[in-house]
């Protein structure tokens, strides 16, 4: 894979950060980016089909999408890093991690799945569906499952058709190729092979994912720590500073 749009800025250890379906490193960390390049090197591509980055030129492969994140990451002059993954993006950093230990230092998923269960599936096979039809149909619905109940119960209609409407400009055109990956992760073999320091972030009013999907993933990675943050499923927009506030704190912890 190549042609990937890439941000590196900051300073410090590097730190490659892998976005979710249907988003872009803006979309997904975007609020913490300023935060995050006082601490680290962050390398933050966009995947295939999201922000300046070209679609795929068939169905997207886990394996080798960590593979190439990772070649991504040396070729920027970086031997090791620490990699951070939001949603779908944890199933390629875990998987990173897996293939490349003597280059992956630690690991913070946030929002995770081992897979997808009956529940998650039928919202994601929903959202599936929509991409073909209205984009005010899909957007809305993007919404309604982004955000927990509390943060959409603030929202004044004008604020909710808003945000409906920036969503709805902005859907990946890689979004299908990144819906289909979503379906066939299964992390059960690899979890357990994780040998990194890792935390991992659920969202307690996740309404994307079922909520414990995320402890799942936790304990199933050896020695792992787990946290939950009191928003829904995008982070970055409901509590963007206590996100990047573990992130860093738990990464300069582990650093040796």
């Amino acid at each position: 894979m190549t042609g990937l749009s890439t941000v590196v800025k900051g300073t410090g250890p590097a730190l490659l950060l892998v976005h979710g379906a249907g988003g872009s490193v803006q979309a997904n960390y975007g609020p913490i980016l300023g935060t995050l390049t006082q601490y680290f090197t962050v390398i933050a591509p966009d995947l295939p089909g999201s922000g300046g980055s070209p679609k795929a030129g068939g169905p997207l492969d886990l394996e080798k999408l960590a593979d190439d994140l990772v070649d991504l990451a040396v070729g920027a002059g970086h031997e090791s890093f620490f990699v951070c993954g939001c949603s779908m993006g944890c199933a390629v950093a875990v998987t990173a991690a897996v293939r490349h230990p003597d280059r992956v230092r630690g690991l913070v998923p946030s929002t995770p799945f081992r897979k997808i269960d009956a529940a998650t599936r039928a919202k994601i096979d929903r959202w599936k569906s929509l991409l073909d039809g209205s984009r005010e149909v899909l957007s809305r619905f993007i919404l309604s499952v982004m955000c927990s109940k509390e943060y959409l119960a603030r929202l004044t209609p004008a604020q909710a058709e808003g945000f409906a409407e920036l969503i709805g400009a902005s859907v990946p055109t890689g979004s299908p190729a990144h819906v289909d990956l979503i379906l066939k992760i299964d992390l059960s073999d690899v979890l357990p092979r994780v040998t990194q320091p890792t935390l991992v972030i659920g969202a307690s009013g996740d309404q994307l994912l079922s909520h414990d999907l995320g402890k799942e993933v936790s304990d199933l990675i050896p020695g792992s720590k787990y946290t939950d943050i009191a928003c829904g499923h995008a982070i970055a927009l409901e509590s963007a500073m206590p996100w990047a506030r573990l992130i860093t704190d738990y990464l300069t912890s582990v650093q040796s």
